[in-house]
């Protein structure tokens, strides 16, 4: 089964028999195969028809729909949990502080080591860059500090620190002139280096998101992230432990090999909020009138081009059937399977079969 990804401006998507077919604006026909489809990702502008949308609905094919800078824009989701137990489960264990402490120790140690690893690779390659010897030594202080938080504040705290020692030390692993990293930049991403890091952890979190929905945990139910209006936030909690092994290394490599080059990114303006309206308790905003008018302003931002997604979205589909060693099974799999046996192992902590969630920590 496999993701199949659809990036088109004008595209329109239609039935036929038991396969979908993409009509494109220069007349070209791609064709779908949904029983062999695990999850579909939109990426710009698609009509799709009602015929087609009854054959998504048939095979309750998981529909993402993102904007060209992986803005999330909807998803079509047609069956829900039928395991009542299991979300009454998660509802309780929010209420049990020790559980969510412990929890997000171990999810934001687990970042922090995957970063720390990557950091220590740039050092060897660079023997005689003494801030990123010294950066790391900080960056091993911060996980032990974790140790020692007491709040889920100060954990996230920790990672926030951590975050700032990794990327001063990551923009020594780009060796291309024409790359640019000035620090991390979101909404919008400023050059593109983040444009491509951006993406490439839009992509990261709705492979798990999907993941955790076909295991039947409630992915709004998250330990580590503040929860939100909307949040899917046991889906920002698990993919945490991948951000570094599988977006940060694949987003050098994007640049250091050549596989992206200056044709791939174009400068864009956003519209972009200025204000923050309040919410109701139904989460529908409380707008003030007056600010109304005054509510967006313009910026500018990097973002890939059509072909540049493609090259993205090629690239990170192998890095996913990448086989490593995953020390629980004691063998070789894909990241894609690593996974779905993470949130496998996440559901028997939950169910009380397992005393702690244990991430994984690469090599």
């Amino acid at each position: 089964m496999a993701t199949v990804y659809i990036v088109s401006s004008h595209g329109k998507l239609q039935k036929k028999g038991e396969t979908l077919q993409l009509y494109t604006q220069d007349d070209t026909i791609r064709i779908i195969f949904p029983y062999k489809t695990e999850q579909l990702v939109i990426i710009g502008n698609v009509e799709i028809t009602s015929a087609a949308l009854k054959l998504l609905m048939k095979y309750n094919l998981d529909t993402i729909f993102l904007g060209k800078n992986g803005k999330f824009n909807g998803k079509l989701a047609f069956q829900e949990s039928k395991n009542v137990f299991l979300r009454k489960r998660q509802f309780e264990l929010l209420d049990d502080m020790n559980f969510r402490l412990k929890f997000a120790k171990s999810i934001i140690k687990g970042k922090l080591k995957n970063q720390l690893t990557f950091m220590q690779r740039i050092k060897r390659r660079d023997r005689g860059a003494e801030d990123i010897k010294k950066t790391i030594a900080l960056m091993k202080k911060n996980i032990e500090d974790v140790n020692y938080a007491d709040s889920l504040d100060s954990i996230r705290g920790f990672e926030g620190i951590g975050a700032k020692y990794f990327f001063s030390v990551f923009k020594h692993n780009i060796i291309q002139d024409w790359a640019v990293f000035n620090g991390r930049s979101m909404h919008p991403p400023q050059d593109n280096v983040n444009a491509v890091l951006s993406f490439l952890y839009t992509m990261l979190f709705y492979r798990i998101d999907g993941y955790i929905e076909a295991s039947g945990l409630d992915s709004y139910v998250g330990y580590l992230h503040e929860l939100n209006y909307g949040k899917r936030t046991l889906s920002f909690d698990l993919m945490e432990e991948y951000r570094t092994p599988i977006a940060d290394t694949l987003c050098c490599a994007l640049f250091n090999l050549g596989i992206l080059d200056k044709d791939d990114f174009e400068e864009v303006t956003f519209s972009t909020r200025s204000i923050d309206y309040p919410l109701q308790n139904d989460g529908q905003e409380i707008v003030d009138e007056d600010q109304e008018i005054s509510a967006y302003e313009e910026k500018k931002g990097v973002l890939l081009t059509k072909d540049g997604l493609k090259k993205v979205i090629s690239q990170f589909e192998k890095k996913l059937e990448t086989k490593i060693y995953y020390e629980p099974m004691n063998q070789q799999l894909s990241y894609k399977r690593i996974m779905r046996e993470q949130i496998n192992q996440f559901k028997r902590v939950i169910n009380r079969e397992q005393v702690d969630y244990k991430p994984v920590v690469f090599k």
